[in-house]
Order: structure tokens, then sequence, then C-alpha cells
């Protein structure tokens, strides 16, 4: 026994590793050396003595964390009256500006993701908006766009050839290098069936909150900027 040094040992912290021989010596040790006889999960095991018994442990570590960060998204005060009221405020608001706006049920991702707001000072929404280049397999989230802000305005950093970002240029090259005339954003109409999927076109001149009129959003505005000439299965509503 590490504690008393008398008896034969018959335990072992998990924690640190100390051997004692009954359950006094264990709460000595705990004392003493302020431990709480937890096993470190995240304690650092050199390639040599990592086994099996690790691997595991840390793949039910990793299982835990996620259903510790699925619990905190189903949380009861994620159903309090206070967010309820929220939401309701914000459909209230949306559709006296003529948006069908919907929210889904708590533990989806979009209304995790979902970071809209109206502000009731300047009386205007701030969207979460997310910006699709399906020609380049790429996505952009934004968070806290105004609703008077033109859609030309919004893809300036994306596909402007003087204004956008050298990083995000590089990668979304064949929409800047075609003419601004062939660019065109695209809303999916919601609340249709699988094999009838439509899109609406929308008019980059005016502003998102004009755009979104009169359309169903699902708890936030998806827009596909695609190219005339190479959108094939996109059909816009009408055609």
């Amino acid at each position: 026994c590490e504690t008393c040094s008398k008896e034969e040992a018959k335990y072992r912290c998990p924690r640190c590793m100390k051997y004692s021989c009954s359950l006094l010596c264990v709460k000595k040790h705990k004392l003493a050396l302020s431990c709480n006889g937890v096993r470190d999960k995240t304690a650092f095991i050199s390639v040599n003595e990592f086994t099996d018994l690790n691997l595991l442990s840390d793949y039910r570590f990793l299982e835990d964390v996620g259903r510790t960060a699925d619990a905190a998204a189903r949380h009861p005060t994620m159903h309090s009256p206070t967010t309820k009221k929220l939401l309701y405020c914000l459909r209230n608001k949306a559709r006296k500006c003529n948006i069908d706006l919907r929210t889904l049920p708590v533990g989806f991702t979009k209304r995790r993701e979902n970071s809209t707001t109206f502000n009731c000072m300047e009386k205007k929404f701030y969207w979460h908006l997310k910006l699709i280049f399906p020609h380049c397999h790429a996505e952009y989230t934004l968070k806290g766009v105004p609703d008077d802000k033109t859609l030309a305005d919004i893809l300036k950093p994306y596909i402007d050839p003087v204004e956008s970002d050298p990083v995000v240029c590089q990668r979304l090259r064949i929409y800047i290098m075609s003419p601004q005339s062939d660019v065109q954003i695209l809303m999916k109409i919601e609340n249709r069936k699988q094999n009838s999927v439509r899109y609406n076109e929308l008019d980059a001149s005016r502003s998102l909150l004009d755009n979104l009129k009169g359309k169903i959003i699902i708890e936030y505005p998806t827009l596909f900027v695609v190219l005339k000439t190479l959108k094939k299965d996109m059909v816009i509503l009408g055609q």
C-alpha cells in the first residue's frame, strides 16, 4: 500500500494509479493528492503503450461527447416559453412582410444552425443565409445579413472579379470568368413533390427582402448560384 506502507495493496486508483489496501487508505490518498478517483479519459498515452483497450476507451469517450451535445440541444430550455415566444414573434414579423417563415422542431440541424433575428428598433430582419455554388461544390454560410441588402452586394465578396476574396476567388474561378449575365440566383420552392422539384429565379438587383416576399422559407433562405450554360436538372418554375 502506497499510503500506509504496511498492508498488501488490493486496489489501484483509476486516476493516479496509486495502490491502496483498504477504503480508509483510499480516502486518505484522495485527500492528500486531491484525487477524485475517476479515470482521466483524455490522459496522454504514448504510441508504444497504446492498446486496443485504449482505442475502445477513446471511441466510447467520443460517443459520450456526442450524446452530451445532443442532450444539450434537446434540453427543456430550448422548449421554454421565452424561446417559443421569440420564434412566434419572428414568424409573425415575417408574415407581415408576406414571407411564410416556418421553423423545425428542436433537434433538427437547420433549427440549431439558424441565427436569424429581427431588430425591432430598425424594423429589419438580419438573416442567416446559405449560399451554394453547385458547379464548384462549394457552400458558404452568412450570418446577420440585413434584409435591405441587394443580392448583387451579397455576392460581391464571392464572384466579383475585383472585390472577391482571393482565396474564394480561386475556388469559384468558373463563376468569376463567366459573364455576369450568365449568373443566375435560384431558390428551391418548398412543399413540392420529390419528382417535381422547381426553383424560383431571384432578381440580383433587388433586396433580399423583396426576393423573399411571397415565398415559403424553412428556417432560413438557401440560395443556389448557378450558370445558365451549365445548369442541367435545376428547372425554373414555369419552364
